[in-house]
């Protein structure tokens, strides 16, 4: 995982749940490229067409509530998003998320100082969030998590531990 990120900031509210992330209708949907182009969709049905590889999401309390469908952090990171930053996540989608590989950072403050449209710096070596000439700390994640994250996501970090660039052969 690139432990440095710098990208244009979409801010978004408290209790974004995993419907609006990535609505129900399109749960058949099985090619993660494909699953990108709804991302948001829930928000703005424009939304995926705005969003940048790079880009990184702010937002308030209870980030990820609702279901637990893991499509809600795959859509989000095939489309790019680098990094979600929110005062809160729901467990099951801060799970799925760091299992998939998306980085997160939790923050009491910096989401209610952040606005659309900034460049936010987010460093987890030092543990800063820097934008307009303000930085804010964040709790750095436990070195586990970090281990998944560096891996790309949970199934890669295990077959990388295990030998394995691919699926077990049949």
């Amino acid at each position: 995982m690139n432990k440095r990120f710098e990208g244009r900031v979409w801010k978004l509210g408290d209790q974004v749940d995993t419907d609006v992330i990535y609505p129900g209708r399109y749960l058949p949907i099985l090619d993660p490229a494909e699953m990108a182009r709804h991302a948001l969709e829930g928000v703005d049905p424009e939304f995926p067409e705005k969003l940048r590889p790079g880009d990184i999401l702010v937002a308030g309390s209870n980030f990820g509530c609702g279901s637990s469908r893991e499509q809600a952090a795959t859509c989000l990171k095939e489309a790019g998003v680098a990094c979600v930053i929110a005062k809160s996540f729901a467990r099951i989608f801060f799970r799925n998320a760091i299992n998939l590989g998306l980085p997160l950072v939790e923050s009491a403050d910096a989401p209610d100082r952040i606005q659309s449209g900034d460049r936010l710096v987010v460093d987890f070596d030092t543990g800063l969030l820097r934008t307009g000439g303000v930085q804010f700390r964040f709790s750095s994640l436990p070195p586990m998590v970090m281990e998944i994250l560096d891996a790309g996501g949970l199934i890669a970090q295990v077959r990388a531990k295990l030998g394995r660039n691919g699926p077990p052969a049949g």
